[in-house]
């Protein structure tokens, strides 16, 4: 008997199936973000990160064009189980007959190599306006500021990401979620909350009254408790950006895990959400203190996220993409790390005996409830994490790190 039949063995004795959590977390599709590769600097400007993100680092082999990062995202894949979606910003338009339009007036042309790197993979498209690290990001605001031209010009940019969502739906036959986030807001007190507020929602309205077909563009509002140099108020919070999904047929709510306070969970949010929407988005990072997108690892909030979404049967209702960024580090194993990490957390949710733990917990034996729980920790889940990736045929543990490594010396030190 080999290890994985011996792992199989003893999870079966809790009522988990493996080949069954392995063969359905094949088909559930994650998306990896573009941004990861290039430090969020985009194709469009080559001005600094501004809107209150910014990327630390400066390790080698920063990928400077779209052929250098869809070859990099291109070695992530291989080394990555499961089923994969590009998530691409607004700012990663590519200009191939070297016209440069501004960020109000791109069209679906302006992505069609992104949509045939997508559609020789069989993948679907995300898609994200970009409301930063822009001349007209007037004072630090864009949707929420009181200068009418500005506001202008950032509808009419959401309006253009409505119009290329739905090109990358239709062309790859995947629903795009297409996520509206900003990081508007002020460094210390403000006079006036409200009326930014007002603003903001107006605005998101006028993007989303531009047409599309509901069933294939997923328009998302996200949240942001501060960010550096909006650390008094965010016009989008966590109310708001709530309050506006539950508000506004076909707007779906985004939580990323970084955008809350230190003490909340969105592992706990997930379910309340789903009490009350058919479909809801999720960014996957890891904050250290605050939104600082570190690498995804297996740590416990990663895996809680995770049983929340199979123990709520979501695995087809929660939109679920990376987003992090990490300059200090190989981007490729940052890429890849994150991405297998968010994969095993999925797979070991799918081995966690939810209807025998759930059975526990609506009779009141809370004692073996915490006994079973906390046993769980030490089941042989590597062995079944490794079978999966066999079935996917892609490297096990102790053995992808090679090829980065590989990767580093033949490709990113030559840039």
């Amino acid at each position: 008997m080999n290890r994985y039949e011996s792992a199989k063995e003893i999870y079966a004795k809790f009522g988990v199936d493996t080949d069954l959590a392995i063969e359905k977390l094949k088909n559930i599709p994650v998306s990896l973000h573009c941004w990861q590769g290039d430090d969020v600097k985009g194709f469009d400007t080559d001005g600094p990160l501004t809107g209150g993100i910014q990327t630390t680092g400066n390790y080698m082999g920063r990928a400077r064009t779209p052929d250098e990062l869809m070859a990099d995202m291109e070695k992530v894949m291989s080394l990555c189980p499961g089923k994969k979606k590009l998530n691409v910003h607004a700012c990663y338009a590519i200009f191939e007959d070297g016209k440069i339009v501004d960020r109000d007036k791109l069209e679906p042309k302006h992505f069609a190599k992104w949509v045939e790197f997508a559609k020789e993979r069989n993948m679907g498209i995300d898609f994200n306006p970009t409301f930063f690290s822009h001349p007209k990001v007037k004072d630090g605001l864009t949707l929420s500021s009181p200068d009418e031209e500005t506001r202008k010009f950032w509808i009419e940019h959401g309006k253009a990401c409505i119009r290329i969502s739905q090109y990358f739906a239709e062309e790859t036959g995947v629903p795009c979620v297409m996520n509206i986030w900003t990081g508007d807001g002020f460094k210390d007190i403000p006079a006036d909350r409200m009326g930014p507020r007002m603003r903001y929602k107006e605005s998101i309205e006028e993007i989303l009254a531009e047409p599309f077909d509901k069933n294939l563009v997923k328009p998302c509002v996200e949240s942001k408790v501060f960010g550096i140099g909006v650390e008094a108020f965010t016009s989008g919070s966590a109310e708001f950006s709530l309050t506006f999904a539950a508000t506004h047929d076909g707007c779906l709510p985004l939580m990323d895990n970084g955008h809350y306070h230190p003490t909340e969970m969105v592992s706990d949010k997930i379910p309340a959400l789903l009490c009350f929407f058919p479909e809801i988005a999720l960014h996957i990072t890891r904050p250290i203190r605050w939104d600082s997108d570190h690498v995804v690892l297996f740590d416990d909030e990663t895996r809680e996220m995770a049983k929340e979404i199979v123990r709520c049967d979501a695995l087809e209702r929660v939109y679920m993409a990376l987003d992090y960024f990490d300059a200090s580090i190989n981007r490729i194993s940052a890429w890849t790390m994150g991405f297998r990490n968010w994969q095993k957390a999925l797979l070991n949710a799918l081995c966690t005996p939810n209807e025998l733990l759930t059975k526990l917990q609506d009779n009141n034996e809370l004692t073996e409830l915490q006994v079973v729980q906390d046993e769980m920790r030490t089941m042989p889940f590597g062995d079944i994490w490794d079978e999966y990736c066999r079935r996917c045929n892609v490297k096990c543990d102790r053995e992808w790190f090679g090829d980065i490594k590989e990767y580093e010396k033949n490709v990113l030190s030559g840039r």
